[in-house]
């Protein structure tokens, strides 16, 4: 069986020490704003597409640019991670489907969401302190608490 791979993007939406997150429709469980990159995106721009669609927001992304540049090449936005996801896992333990997330922080101006039309409602969307995360470790991923508790700390240090 082969596994399929698509590149998404994601960030950790953070304000006041809490970020933010979502149970998520199709995967049903608590995860930050992100999606595909399009076709044409690099993934910092989908990164702030993705924000902007889910949170009704622009943030400020909180990722390292080196200055190297030529008249060929220049420096993006760096992602504070980069995993590899199992999407859809079959019984046999195979691997149909995986995520090559880009994982960025960003620096959210309020905790005021108004997601765009067809994306998942306000109410839906939770704002997490460390402290909750840890919290309701039992029900949210552990990647997304251990991510999501770097994330606050390194926007709140920025």
């Amino acid at each position: 069986m082969e596994t399929t791979r698509h590149f998404v993007a994601t960030v950790y939406a953070v304000s006041d020490g809490a970020v933010a997150l979502h149970e998520h429709d199709k995967l049903e469980m608590w995860l930050p704003a992100g999606g595909h990159l399009d076709r044409d995106e690099l993934p910092h721009e989908a990164a702030l597409r993705e924000t902007e669609e889910e949170l009704g927001m622009r943030v400020d992304l909180v990722a390292p640019q080196e200055a190297i540049t030529s008249e060929t090449v220049h420096s993006i936005p760096q992602p504070q991670h980069f995993l590899v996801e199992d999407i859809n896992v079959h019984e046999n333990g195979a691997v149909g489907h995986q995520h090559i997330d880009f994982i960025f922080y960003g620096a959210a101006p309020s905790q005021d969401i108004q997601p765009g039309p067809g994306e998942q409602p306000a109410d839906d969307w939770t704002w997490f302190t460390s402290a909750d995360l840890r919290a309701r470790s039992d029900e949210i991923p552990a990647d997304v608490v251990e991510i999501g508790q770097r994330a606050i700390e390194a926007v709140d240090s920025s």
